[in-house]
């Protein structure tokens, strides 16, 4: 039987709706009593003339659907189950009501409660309507009920009769708000009788942009790379409070344009300026002196040297330089210290010399100097006339142990300090280095000499005293390279070359350049390396500079005196790792320009990896020189003055007055 519109007639529709929690209910209405339309020929949608209220029951009437969708439906009846308990929610304070309703206004996609009024949901229905449409398959029905239920889905906007509607998209919004109003109603009517009603919560119709986790100003980025501790602190505020960006001081920053990301509020937030935020519990959980096995918030831990170090790697120069006792210094030290091809500085800067000049303090402070402001002085020591120096970036100073050292002497009588060995060992981070700075016995024919100046070196060398050892199932007693994990051995070797003057007088005017690979073949160090009889374990980049020695003082010409020295490679650089691949030589070369002695200085440049390490080691504390900081701080500044001064006569000097 069939009413005069053409509908079929029916006693009783259920209609599948989703509820909160996942449960499915169906609800029974009777036959419709007031007259149902349909609109646009065969494309099945319907339209109330008076659409139910909210205070609707089951028991009113249901505006039946089309011949041609009635298959698609669901047809199940059952006795209705009684509603489930609602939630117990905490009370919400004043501030978080006033939040809500700025809230209700800004955005739709969050589930909130209107505590005050019982308004339907139409218009966030229709402004979610009005987005545009992502396909998927739902028929009308399903449709109208999921943009009512919790966990309403966008892909339910289209790919359904009602979806190509011909009255365009403010006409689909207002028809799929009255049918949702119509279910909504008599659903909220029975089940929520009584409770307030919650607002659906909409989901975007197309998924959101991505964004960079990293967003912080370029500032910021540049400072610190952003600190691990910062990266989650948005998603932390979010869990411990509720919400983001609630505080007044948030909002208002916001509002204004003052700040354009999240991660430059925070820094605003904590000291306004462009270190990274430190947290409270953060602040009472640290003890830096007593420590931890690697844990959170260790200050040789893995997140402070990942924060300082994202690749774990650092930059050290490495250099070895015999004076001849000279007391005069070079003018100029930067293109020793700071060779161009670089494009940065180094993080640590070692530097031994043998035969020093008589005022060691003077050549700390012109090293200073040199080196700037970025940089202090972290530990010094001498044996005799054997000068080394540790400098190191000011921000790295918290993440040394304590410094020690040691001293050999290699000559018969003891109180003649020439010749020897001075090493300098410390911690950083969980990595253990030792720098040994040399001077072997001297004497082109006197190779087992300096082999036994080597082989007294690594036993009578006492490191480490205080500072524990990271990996002592690793160490020897007779070995004292073997106790570290990153050894740098650099000095005055005195190997030569077992060839004639003549002979290496013609390969040098040859290749005049770099290729020296024929001079290295009579290379007295190179030879005892590879048959393992001295510095075993240990390796040298590839040379590629001339002979470092014997020069004429103040010249580019070897040794024109009537002894005819032959140039030789007797300051060198060699190293070892108790880790494979744990040390990369970048650079190796010489410093032609300085020519004040008759050896030029030797360098070399490394990138040498870095692990985590404990706490509990005895910690330098930021200590370092701060007297000759100030000094060669001061003398600097006292230098730029004197350029400025000198510029500025040689342009009042230039002009001409006419007559």
């Amino acid at each position: 039987m069939s009413t005069p519109n053409g509908f079929p007639q029916h006693s009783q529709v259920c209609v599948t709706r989703s509820m909160e929690g996942g449960a499915v209910q169906d609800l029974h209405a009777k036959k419709a009593g007031k007259a149902v339309r349909k609109e646009g020929g065969s494309n099945g949608v319907l339209t109330f003339k008076d659409p139910p209220s909210l205070g609707t029951s089951l028991n009113e009437n249901v505006k039946l659907l089309p011949d041609e969708l009635k298959a698609n439906m669901k047809m199940k009846s059952f006795t209705p189950r009684p509603p489930q308990k609602p939630r117990l929610e905490r009370a919400a304070s004043l501030d978080e009501k006033s939040w809500r309703r700025w809230r209700r206004f800004r955005t739709s996609q969050e589930s909130l409660t209107d505590p005050n009024e019982t308004s339907s949901s139409n218009g966030s229905l229709q402004e979610a309507s009005l987005s545009p449409p992502v396909r998927g398959r739902a028929s009308p029905c399903q449709q109208c009920c999921q943009q009512n239920s919790l966990h309403s889905s966008p892909d339910a906007s289209e790919g359904s009769p009602v979806g190509k509607s011909r009255g365009g998209s403010s006409e689909l919004g207002k028809r799929a708000c009255e049918i949702s109003s119509a279910f909504g109603g008599l659903l909220r009517g029975k089940a929520f009788a009584g409770s307030k009603p919650r607002l659906s919560q909409i989901m975007p119709a197309r998924p959101l942009p991505p964004m960079e986790l990293n967003v912080a100003s370029h500032a910021l980025r540049t400072a610190n790379r952003i600190d691990v501790d910062c990266l989650d602190y948005r998603l932390y505020s979010q869990h411990k409070f509720g919400r983001v960006s609630s505080s007044l001081s948030d909002t208002r920053l916001h509002g204004n344009g003052m700040v354009y990301d999240n991660c430059s509020t925070d820094s605003m937030k904590s000291t306004f300026s462009l270190l990274a935020p430190i947290r409270s519990k953060d602040v009472r959980s640290r003890s830096y002196l007593e420590g931890s096995l690697l844990a959170s918030g260790a200050l040789l831990g893995a997140e402070e040297l990942s924060r300082y170090f994202p690749d774990r790697n650092i930059g050290i120069f490495v250099a070895t330089w015999n004076m001849q006792g000279q007391k005069e210094l070079p003018v100029n030290l930067d293109d020793f210290l700071l060779p161009t091809e670089p494009d940065y500085a180094q993080d640590m800067y070692v530097i031994g010399v043998q035969e020093g000049c008589p005022d060691r303090r003077e050549w700390e402070i012109r090293l200073q100097e040199t080196l700037g402001p970025h940089y202090v002085m972290l530990y010094s020591a001498a044996h005799g006339v054997l000068y080394l120096s540790v400098f190191i970036r000011r921000d790295l100073i918290w993440f040394c142990s304590e410094v020690e050292y040691a001293t050999v002497t290699t000559r018969i009588v003891s109180q003649i300090k020439t010749k020897g060995a001075l090493g300098i060992c410390f911690t950083f981070f969980g990595t253990s280095f030792l720098f040994i700075t040399s001077h072997f016995t001297s004497g082109d024919s006197k190779v087992n000499e300096r082999k036994l100046d080597y082989n007294k070196t690594i036993q009578a060398l006492t490191l480490p005293k205080n500072v524990p050892d990271t990996n002592p199932y690793r160490s020897s007693s007779s070995d004292v390279t073997t106790r570290f994990d990153e050894v740098f051995w650099f000095g005055d070797f005195n190997f030569r070359l077992n060839k004639d003057r003549e002979t290496v007088d013609s390969i040098l005017n040859q290749n005049p350049d770099t290729d020296v690979s024929r001079l290295l073949a009579y290379d007295q160090l190179t030879s005892e390396m590879s048959r393992g009889t001295i510095f075993k374990g240990f390796q040298e980049a590839d040379i590629h500079f001339r002979p470092s020695y014997k020069f004429d003082i103040g010249k580019d010409s070897y040794d024109t005196t009537s002894k005819q020295r032959t140039p030789s490679y007797t300051d060198r650089v060699v190293y070892r790792s108790r880790y494979r691949d744990d040390i990369h030589a970048v650079k190796y070369s010489s410093c032609p320009v300085i020519k004040t002695s008759d050896h030029r200085p030797v360098f070399a440049l490394f990138r040498v990896k870095v692990r985590p390490g404990r706490d509990n080691i005895p910690l330098a504390a930021g200590q370092f020189d701060r007297e000759l900081y100030l000094i060669g701080i001061k003398r600097r500044i006292t230098r730029e003055l004197q350029k400025r001064q000198e510029q500025k006569d040689q342009k009042s000097s230039s002009i001409c007055s006419i007559s």
